[in-house]
C-alpha cells in the first residue's frame, strides 16, 4: 500500500517540478503559486504515509523487552531538537536514573513523539521549559513530560489519541496528527495507560505507565 501511495506521488511532485524548471518563465505567477501548492501538499501526504506506516510497526511484530535508560534516551533526543534548530532556546530538565524495561525502538519512539511535541508547541514562548520525570500515582511509576507552552482545552482531550485529530490549526503548529496515536498504541503494548493535562496558554503534561510484561521472557 505504501509504495502504491508513494508512485503516484512522486509523480505528480517530480512533473510540478519540471514545469517549473523547464517552463517556469512561460507560468503566470499565480500559476508558480499553485505549482508550488501541489508540491506542497504531496510532500504533506508523504508524512502522512510514513507517519501511518510507524503507527502500523507499533502494532506489529515480536516486542523486546531490555533495561532502558529513559533519561539518557531524553536527554540525547533533545540535543537533537536543539540541534535541528540552534536558535531556539528551551530550559529542558531531566530527572535522572528513569529506568524502564521495555522494547527500547517502541520507547524512543514514544519519546520522541512527546519532546517533539513539547518542543513544538513551546516555540512561541519566549522562555519555553520542558521537564521529564517520574511520579508515583497510586503505588505506581508514571514518566511525564511536561511543557509551559500552547497547551489545550481539556473538553476535547477525548480526541487527543485518536489518527489524524488535532487540537490546533495546521497554520499555527504543523503536524501530521498521527503521533499522540502511535504513543498511545506503544504505551498500551506495554501494557500502561497514558493521560494528559492541560489548560491553554499554560502547557500540557503527558505522564505514561508501563507494565513490566515480558520479563519472564515475552
Amino acid at each position: 500500500v505504501s509504495h502504491d501511495l508513494r508512485a503516484p506521488l512522486r509523480a505528480m511532485a517530480g512533473f510540478s517540478q519540471a514545469l517549473i524548471e523547464d517552463y517556469g518563465q512561460q507560468i503566470p505567477d499565480q500559476g508558480q503559486v499553485y505549482l508550488r501548492q501541489i508540491d506542497i501538499a504531496s510532500r504533506k501526504m508523504g508524512e502522512l504515509i510514513d507517519g501511518l506506516l510507524a503507527l502500523s510497526r507499533t502494532t506489529r511484530g515480536e516486542m523486546q523487552y531490555d533495561e532502558v535508560d529513559l533519561s539518557a534516551m531524553s536527554l540525547r533526543l533533545l540535543a537533537e531538537l536543539q540541534a535541528g534548530d540552534p536558535q531556539r532556546r528551551v530550559a529542558a530538565t531531566v530527572q535522572p536514573g528513569l529506568q524502564v524495561y521495555g522494547d527500547a525502538r517502541m520507547l524512543e519512539t514514544l519519546m520522541r513523539n512527546l519532546l517533539g511535541n513539547a518542543w513544538k508547541y513551546t516555540s512561541k514562548v519566549a522562555d519555553g521549559e520542558i521537564r521529564v520525570y517520574r511520579q508515583d500515582q497510586d503505588g505506581r511509576q508514571r514518566f511525564c513530560v511536561a511543557d509551559n507552552g500552547a497547551g489545550f482545552d481539556m473538553a476535547h482531550a477525548n480526541r487527543l489519541f485518536n489518527v489524524f485529530q488535532r487540537l490546533h490549526r495546521q497554520d499555527e503548529f504543523p503536524g501530521t496528527g498521527i503521533g499522540l496515536a502511535t504513543v498511545d498504541r506503544i504505551v498500551r503494548r506495554h501494557g500502561g495507560d497514558i493521560e494528559a493535562t492541560a489548560e491553554p496558554g499554560k502547557g500540557a503534561v503527558f505522564c505514561f505507565s508501563l507494565t513490566y510484561q515480558g520479563r519472564e521472557g515475552g
